[in-house]
């Protein structure tokens, strides 16, 4: 499947779409069960949708901003506004009227599409102060539509208007270069404002061609994929919609973080991509089940880790018995292992942020594929991932298919190819900081193996340099401590410092665990105060302090009983803690750890 000469992306789309006809494209529930809309039902509705913007006005290059929980209409909007010569611009779902009105005012949007009612509450005031915004799309009916003189429209309307227009969409399609703007996609704003990425289809289209050598080996029929990350972030896009598209894969949209597992079950899917965060948690209600198994059902389940634990890290160690052995295992924990997640899965992906080298070896233990990749919005995102038969889970991968890496001087990783970005929108000195002589500066540190393989060992921007000159990666010692079963959720300060402090969220099943078995009330603002409850946390901190280098070890911590969270904007939708946003709300308490106050 050679991707090269794909002009852009919404005609891949059409192209597939007249391939797979009336079989089922898109799944989304509806009244508690999964229905499917087909590949020829969405290429109508992406066209009528398409046309119907052109009569509105859209012209080539207008951004449209999109701003919907995913579900097959943002597919069909993103295509739409392709297809007419726009440029789409995706933004969460969790963003304030702020946000959207950054957003809004940076991009200079023409036109709004967003879905339901509620969401609709923060983006019409966003849209009214927003002096570039024209008219406004409704997937679902609005409560309170906005007022002139921003013009508005159902879905159902547009796809009547545009049945009135002529149906020249694939040839107007079809004036789209491979080298134009598809899409700006905003980052997340771990560390402060977001800035607009701008994404050619070819950037996208060399991210699928990358992500199809990858995968080729599995097999590149019949693929189901569950769609959990935003689609207004990049890895999501691109890996979690377009890629599917350019090997017409399934689609099932799932509910939300509480029903995962239930999706997992009913999609049954073969590829899964998410971020680490994901993968953590699973690994943890996983390991709690472990824990409630009758006394043959768990020892079963260990031995199956500690087998599947050694075969990995020590390649043809495992004796003649201890082979036997593993593979009456297989039928015994994994084969029922692997009913968990639907028991098709072909692959776990993994990216966005660093994987936990225990979580990878977890799952990889239980027979379960993870792929740890790498990347960045700026490259469309994915640069590396581990290829399907010889993974290396301390690392991210080699090069994908066409994406050159070397490192700077320094150990900065950089990567050149037709992934890049094009550039930051409106932002031309932020973007000849970031690409020099065509090579994408990632501000991430590393080194790449005998085999090619890059391995991230910090980050730049977030790198923490102590007092006395040494690094310390925060994600690493955060990873070691969320491992832990006392901790929920982690940030480690110390840059300019002495040594290393952190903040602590308990894990509230954990803790709630806990109290009762002390006596203690279930009130999580009270056990952080508690002397022994903290002694507690303090044990657990001592077992990750036993696995850091003497530099990384965490000398003293705060707790908190509030999580990070979307709402208090301490976490992006991809699950990444805001740093600095924590450091508003907890940076006295922390500097005081280093004066005796804490």
């Amino acid at each position: 499947m050679d991707l090269s000469n794909v002009q852009n992306l919404p005609l891949l789309f059409f192209e597939r779409a007249r391939a797979h006809g009336d079989k089922p494209f898109l799944w989304r529930k509806v009244d508690g069960i999964y229905r499917s809309l087909s590949w020829a039902e969405a290429a109508r509705q992406a066209n009528l949708l398409s046309r119907a913007l052109r009569a509105r006005g859209l012209q080539a290059g207008d951004r449209v901003a999109l701003i919907s929980e995913n579900r097959p209409e943002w597919l069909i909007a993103d295509v739409a506004v392709m297809a007419a010569g726009g440029i789409t611009v995706p933004a969460y779902t969790t963003n304030t009227v702020d946000d959207h009105r950054y957003i809004l005012d940076n991009s200079g949007a023409k036109a709004v599409i967003v879905s339901t009612a509620k969401l609709a509450q923060r983006v019409v005031p966003a849209a009214a102060r927003a002096p570039s915004v024209e008219f406004l799309v409704a997937m679902e009916s609005l409560s309170e539509p906005p007022r002139p003189p921003i013009r508005w429209a159902a879905w159902e309307t547009m796809l009547s208007e545009g049945e009135k227009q002529p149906d020249d969409i694939e040839a107007t399609a079809a004036i789209r270069k491979r080298g134009d703007t598809s899409c700006i996609i905003y980052t997340s704003g771990t560390g402060g404002a977001p800035k607009g990425v701008m994404l050619s289809h070819g950037a996208i289209l060399c991210n699928c061609q990358g992500a199809i050598e990858v995968l080729k080996p599995l097999g590149l029929d019949d693929n189901v994929f569950l769609s959990f990350l935003p689609l207004s972030h990049a890895y999501e896009h691109s890996g979690g919609q377009f890629f599917p598209i350019a090997i017409g894969a399934q689609i099932y949209y799932a509910e939300g973080a509480d029903t995962l597992v239930a999706n997992l079950a009913e999609a049954k899917p073969t590829i899964v991509t998410a971020v680490p965060r994901l993968y953590e948690v699973m690994h943890g209600r996983i390991a709690k089940a472990m824990e409630k198994m009758p006394g043959l059902r768990r020892k079963l389940f260990e031995r199956a880790l500690t087998l599947g634990k050694k075969a990995y890290e020590h390649p043809g160690s495992l004796t003649l018995g201890e082979r036997i052995e593993n593979k009456i295992l297989d039928i015994l924990v994994r084969k029922k292992a692997a009913q968990r997640f639907g028991g098709r899965l072909k692959a776990f992906v993994s990216g966005g942020a660093p994987l936990n080298y225990e979580v990878g070896l977890f799952f990889t233990a239980l027979g379960v594929r993870l792929l740890q990749g790498y990347g960045q919005t700026e490259a469309a995102p994915v640069i590396s991932v581990n290829p399907v038969d010889r993974i290396k889970l301390h690392t991210v991968g080699p090069p994908m298919h066409k994406v050159e890496v070397k490192l700077a001087e320094d150990g900065e990783i950089l990567v050149r190819g037709e992934l890049l970005m094009q550039g930051y929108w409106g932002d031309p000195e932020a973007t000849a900081r970031t690409i020099r002589d065509g090579w994408l500066y990632t501000a991430d540190v590393g080194r790449i193996d005998q085999d090619g393989y890059i391995e991230i060992t910090d980050r730049k921007r977030d790198l923490i340099v102590v007092s006395g000159g040494d690094n310390v990666s925060p994600q690493k010692v955060e990873g070691f401590l969320t491992l832990e079963p006392e901790i929920g959720q982690a940030m480690a300060v110390g840059d300019k410092r002495p040594f290393i402090v952190a903040l602590l969220i308990p894990d509230k099943d954990w803790a709630f665990g806990w109290a009762k078995e002390k006596g203690k009330p279930e009130d999580l603002v009270q056990l952080v105060g508690d002397k022994d409850f903290r002694s507690a946390i303090s044990a657990a901190v001592d077992r990750v302090n036993r696995r850091l280098s003497a530099v990384e070890r965490v000398r003293q911590f705060i707790l908190s009983a509030e999580p990070f969270s979307l709402e208090n904007e301490m976490m992006t939708p991809t699950l990444k803690i805001r740093r600095h946003v924590i450091r508003k709300t907890y940076g006295t308490k922390l500097d005081a750890l280093y004066e005796g106050r804490g």
